[in-house]
């Protein structure tokens, strides 16, 4: 794990598309952890420690390395390509 990413440029949408839940989760029925949100599209899909993992699922299907936590009070991101955690993300007000 390193706190290098060199992704960074590809940083495109700060708010996500959803703070609702997972879409993927509500459609099926399942149930998430915690929401993340793809930085390069803003589409929210749940954490790693939800049983269908669909934020880290996103990343496979469309190669977009950037995500954020969109947890309240949380701050951090995380990039797929460079395993980097992204310490501050900042965000546009609510």
């Amino acid at each position: 794990m390193s706190d290098v990413c060199t992704h960074l440029d590809q940083v495109a949408v700060l708010e996500p598309a959803s703070r609702e839940g997972c879409p993927e989760c509500l459609a099926h029925g399942g149930s998430w952890v915690h929401l993340r949100s793809c930085l390069v599209c803003g589409q929210v899909g749940c954490c790693d420690s939800s049983p269908a993992k669909h934020a880290t699922g996103h990343f496979r299907e469309t190669g977009h390395p950037l995500m954020r936590s969109i947890e309240p009070g949380e701050g951090w991101g995380y990039c797929f390509e460079d395993e980097a955690t992204l310490r501050t993300v900042e965000l546009p007000a609510r």
